[in-house]
Formats: structure tokens, C-alpha cells, sequence
């Protein structure tokens, strides 16, 4: 059998060239507040600050797509695992 060249996964990675949009950084320049980048790297145990506040806004927006989430069942009924 053979396969398309790029299109084999592999375990706990995505297959090449998915959603690579997504992932590309754009260099930005950001005056931000040594103290909170130390607390925030500090606190999220992050190696570097880039990787400090790549970690909160990921907490941002999966706290958005949360709250989102539930305004979205704000009504709905869900029943108990044993009925």
C-alpha cells in the first residue's frame, strides 16, 4: 500500500501541514510590565516568557470558548448519569 508523501501521522502530532496558519508567529514588540511577566512565568512554571504569556492567552481564550459554552446551555436540562 503506499501513501500520499505527508499525510502518515504520528502519535500526538498533527499531519504535516495541518493548520500551520495557525501556528506561525509574528514577531511583535509589546511594552508589558516586567513584574507580571516574572509573576505570570513564575506561577504558570513557563521556561521562558515568551512561553509565559503564550500560556496565559491560551488560558484567555479557553476561558472564552468556556464561558461561551455555557451561555450556550444556559436552560438546557441535563439529566443525571443514572436515570
Amino acid at each position: 500500500m503506499t501513501r500520499k508523501r505527508g499525510t502518515m501521522r504520528r502519535s500526538g502530532s498533527r499531519a504535516r501541514g495541518a493548520s500551520r496558519a495557525a501556528e506561525r508567529k509574528a514577531p511583535k514588540t509589546y511594552r508589558l510590565a516586567a513584574a507580571k511577566i516574572a509573576a505570570a512565568r513564575k506561577a504558570l512554571g513557563a521556561p521562558s516568557d515568551t512561553a509565559a504569556i503564550e500560556m496565559a492567552l491560551d488560558m484567555v481564550t479557553f476561558r472564552d470558548e468556556l464561558v461561551s459554552g455555557l451561555v450556550a446551555m444556559r436552560g438546557a436540562r441535563i439529566a443525571p448519569f443514572d436515570e
